[in-house]
């Protein structure tokens, strides 16, 4: 399996150094990282932006009973991240045009604990997060009436989200939005150390 998705990554504070090492662990064991048997899988999800609003999108996740990004678990014979990503972006959201952007780099990397629940014990998701834009916005249809979605202003998202480690994945997408001129954002200044401390789960 190639990783260089990993080798080219660069994490940023000490809680996204250890998860990274410990996702290099988890692609060295010999497995299938991907397996959901394994309390520690990866899993490949999008933030999906609209660069000319400067909005994002959301979906709330009925299981979790929170607001978060698009994305999920890969289907079998599946290994690229991205792929997976916007296939599951792509189910999710209907929008026929989502492409990475501004380019195809990994953008965020974290490890969220996840509670039991639809017969599956507590267990660890390695999350790997992308940044993916539209330029339909209109075009959203839910994949179902029970995961609804909403675009919303990057203050709006953060507000909903609460304390969530999607807040680093936000920051992220705002620096990024700001440095292609996307409307009414000017980059922020944001401490990524403490604030991924202090967002640990999903």
């Amino acid at each position: 399996m190639a990783n260089d998705w990993l080798d080219r990554y660069q994490p940023t504070g000490e809680t996204e150094e250890a998860d990274v090492a410990r996702i290099r662990a988890l692609l060295a064991g010999g497995g299938n990282p991907w397996s959901r048997v394994t309390s520690l899988h990866l899993t490949a999800s999008a933030l999906i932006v609209h660069p000319d609003s400067g909005r994002v999108l959301l979906r709330w996740h009925q299981r979790q009973q929170r607001w978060l990004q698009v994305g999920g678990h890969g289907d079998p014979g599946e290994s690229d991240p991205l792929a997976i990503a916007l296939r599951e972006a792509r189910e999710e959201t209907g929008l026929p045009d989502l492409r990475p952007w501004p380019d195809a780099r990994l953008r965020h990397v974290v490890i969220c604990a996840v509670a039991p629940g639809k017969g599956e014990p507590a267990h660890e998701h390695a999350d790997l997060r992308y940044v993916m834009a539209t330029a339909r916005p209109e075009a959203i249809a839910p994949e179902s009436a029970d995961a609804p979605l909403r675009w919303l202003s990057l203050q709006e998202a953060r507000d909903l989200i609460g304390a969530n480690n999607l807040q680093v994945t936000l920051d992220r997408a705002e620096l990024t939005l700001a440095g292609h001129g996307a409307p009414g954002h000017a980059g922020r200044s944001n401490d990524h150390h403490s604030r991924e401390s202090s967002t640990r789960c999903s």
